[in-house]
């Protein structure tokens, strides 16, 4: 028998994976603000960095639509793989020595 969460994540297609990404999408977007607010992030590289979140979530929405709302394995391994690129070119750029002027 499926405990009560268990059942609502089936019945909605939730799951801890997509929450992840959902947290992880959320926890990179405060990065980039904090970026901006201390000026560790230009205009040029904040806007590089919301493209590149743009299109990972662009990509989820549609395959969520070709998939009756849920990702694949492979797909929520494909988004993990993307946002950890996006999560280093934050680092990176939030340590380099440009800086907003």
């Amino acid at each position: 028998m499926l405990s009560p969460r268990a059942t609502f994540d089936r019945l909605f297609g939730w799951n801890q994976t997509e929450g992840k990404i959902k947290q992880r999408k959320e926890n990179q977007q405060k990065r980039i603000a904090k970026g901006v607010e201390n000026g560790s992030l230009t205009p040029r590289e904040t806007a590089r960095i919301e493209r590149q979140e743009s299109k990972i979530n662009k990509e989820i929405r549609q395959d969520r639509k070709e998939n009756g709302g849920n990702l694949t394995n492979k797909e929520k391994a494909k988004v993990n793989r993307q946002q950890n690129r996006v999560s280093k070119q934050i680092y990176n750029q939030k340590h380099d020595d440009q800086t907003q002027k």
